[in-house]
């Protein structure tokens, strides 16, 4: 069934904040499917909006949904900041929050990805020298065989010629 594009905005905005409805409430208002519902809040997620749909506290937003407020708020300064807040029925310092969040989780997949690149250096480096000993065992063992087997022949030979 194709639905107008101003029901199905006036629907989306209901699952925004602050009004945040939840879906089987909206489901049971208008008679829409809830599967169809799902794919309109996934679609306003992927339009760069936080759609939470029925979850009034906003610690139980999924991280998505957070994360989505974060980036809508980067570039805002202190008072749009309070203005964006007061319409999405936040408090500013839950976003500063998030937001520092963000950092640090990213922060430390940094720190870890760079911790994890200097130890597969350090092992690179003792494979190649366990390398490089390796070669240089195997090149005198087969030196030390080679001349084994020289003295066996000179051995041979000489047992030939009569002298011992």
């Amino acid at each position: 069934m194709a639905y107008s594009k101003e029901l199905k905005d006036s629907i989306i905005q209901k699952m925004l904040p602050p009004i945040n409805q939840s879906l089987k409430d909206i489901q049971s208002e208008t008679g829409i499917s809830i599967d169809t519902l799902k794919k309109w809040q996934q679609s306003a997620r992927r339009g760069g909006f936080a759609a939470p749909a029925g979850q009034t506290s906003s610690e139980r937003w999924s991280t998505k949904d957070k994360f989505l407020i974060v980036v809508e708020a980067a570039s805002m300064n202190e008072s749009e900041l309070s203005e964006y807040c007061r319409k999405k029925g936040l408090y500013v310092e839950q976003v500063k929050a998030w937001q520092d969040n963000c950092m640090q989780a990213n922060g430390g997949v940094a720190e870890e990805l760079s911790l994890s690149q200097k130890r597969e250096r350090e092992k690179d480096k003792v494979l190649k020298k366990l390398q490089k000993e390796l070669q240089r065992k195997e090149s005198a063992l087969a030196e030390t065989a080679a001349l084994l087997v020289l003295k066996g022949k000179m051995n041979a030979i000489w047992e030939d010629l009569g002298v011992e």
